[in-house]
C-alpha cells in the first residue's frame, strides 16, 4: 500500500479514562474532565504526525447509547471527507470501545485508517498510560502500513482489528484482547509499526442518519441455569425490535428459553445466539433446548461474535430495516472466519 497524501491526522476526542481526572465534587471519583488539546499536550514528546484536534464528547463510555456511537462515526466520516487527513484516532473510553470501534469498522469504507485508543490510567495519575497510547495511536494512523485495515484498536504497544476484540482485563495495562483472531501487529519500542497481518475487508454498511430519539431497542438475556424466559418475555413487552441471547457453550439454553424465542420472533422480534464462551463459533449441534432448538426457534446464531459487537451489529441492521432473513445472511457473512490472511512482508 502506497503512502497517502494526507498531511496529519484527526484527534476526535470523545472522554473516558485518557481523559479523566478526580474530582472533589464527585466525592473523588474519576469523571471525564480534559479536553482532546490537554490529552494531546500530555505526550512525552512531539507525535508522528502533525495532529488537528476536534473535541467530540467528554464523558465515560459506560454512558454511551448507540446513537452517541452514530454521531461518533458520523465525526469520523467527516474527517475523512477531507483529502488532507492521513487517518483518524478516537480517544474513548476502554469499556465501551469494543462496541464503537466495530460499528466504526462495519460502516468504514475508506482507505484510511480509524485508529481508538484510551488508558486504564487517569490523567492524573503518577504515571498514565494514556500518553504512550496516544502516541502508538497517531503512529498508526499515519502509517502507510496501516492504510486499508479498517478500524484498528491500538493499545499498549499492540494493533488488533475491530471486528473480535475485546476488553479483557478490567485494570491490567494490556487491556485488550481478540481470541479469535489476534493481533493485526505491534509497535516496536522505537515507535515503528509493524503489520502482521491483513485481513480481508467486508463490505461497508450504510451509517444511518442519526435518528431524532432513541434508536431502535435491543436488549441482551443471558441464558444461565435455571432461567426461564421471563427476561425475553420482558424485552419484547418492552418493546424491543432485537434480542442477543448471550448462551452458554457452543450458543445453548433450554426449553424454557426456546419456547420464549418462538413467542419472540413471532411477535416480529428478531433474536440472535451468542455464547459467554470466549472464544469459538457459535454452531448449533445440541437438542433438548440447545442450539439446533434455538435455530429451530427462530434465532440466528452469531458465528464468531461475541454479545458486545452483535449486539452492535444487530442494532444497525434494525436500524437499517433489515428484515429477518437479511439480517441472518449478515450475521453468517460478518460472523464467519476469516479466511488465512495475507501475510505482510
Amino acid at each position: 500500500m502506497t503512502d497517502r497524501a494526507g498531511t496529519h491526522v484527526v484527534l476526535l476526542a470523545t472522554g473516558g479514562t485518557i481523559s479523566s481526572r478526580a474530582r472533589s465534587a464527585e466525592g473523588g471519583a474519576a469523571v471525564a474532565a480534559d479536553a482532546g488539546a490537554q490529552i494531546l499536550g500530555g505526550l512525552a514528546t512531539a507525535p508522528a504526525y502533525p495532529v488537528r484536534v476536534v473535541d467530540v464528547a467528554c464523558e465515560g463510555s459506560y454512558l454511551l447509547t448507540l446513537v452517541d456511537m452514530i454521531a461518533i462515526c458520523a465525526q469520523i466520516k467527516i474527517a475523512l471527507a477531507d483529502p488532507s487527513v492521513r487517518g483518524v484516532v478516537v480517544t474513548h473510553g476502554t469499556d465501551t470501545m469494543e462496541e464503537t470501534a466495530y460499528l466504526a469498522d462495519l460502516t468504514h469504507d475508506h482507505v484510511s485508517p480509524v485508529v481508538f485508543t484510551g488508558a486504564q490510567k487517569s490523567a492524573d495519575a503518577a504515571d498514565p498510560d494514556g500518553p504512550g497510547n496516544l502516541a502508538d495511536a497517531i503512529a498508526v494512523a499515519g502509517s502507510p502500513a496501516a492504510a486499508g485495515l479498517g478500524v484498528l484498536i491500538v493499545f499498549a504497544g499492540e494493533i488488533f482489528s475491530a471486528r473480535g476484540v475485546r476488553k479483557a482485563e478490567t485494570f491490567a495495562l494490556r487491556a485488550f484482547t481478540n481470541p479469535d483472531f489476534g493481533a493485526a501487529g505491534f509497535l516496536t519500542a522505537t515507535g515503528d509499526v509493524v503489520i502482521t497481518r491483513h485481513d480481508q475487508r467486508m463490505p461497508p454498511l450504510p451509517l444511518p442518519p442519526l435518528p431524532p430519539s432513541q434508536a431502535r431497542r435491543v436488549d441482551v438475556v443471558s441464558a444461565y441455569p435455571g432461567a426461564d424466559g421471563l427476561f425475553l418475555r420482558a424485552s419484547v413487552s418492552a418493546g424491543a425490535s432485537g434480542i442477543v441471547l448471550q448462551a452458554t457453550g457452543s450458543g445453548n439454553a433450554n426449553p424454557a428459553l426456546c419456547a420464549a424465542v418462538v413467542a419472540a420472533t413471532a411477535a416480529g422480534t428478531v433474536v440472535v445466539t451468542s455464547t459467554r464462551v470466549s472464544a469459538g463459533p457459535v454452531i448449533p449441534i445440541y437438542g433438548a433446548g440447545g442450539g439446533r432448538d434455538l435455530v429451530a426457534a427462530g434465532a440466528i446464531p452469531t458465528g464468531l461474535l461475541r454479545p458486545s459487537q452483535s449486539l452492535i451489529l444487530l442494532s444497525l441492521l434494525l436500524q437499517l430495516n433489515f428484515n429477518h432473513d437479511e439480517i441472518a445472511d449478515a450475521f453468517a457473512l460478518h460472523g464467519a472466519a476469516i479466511a488465512e490472511p495475507a501475510q505482510i512482508c
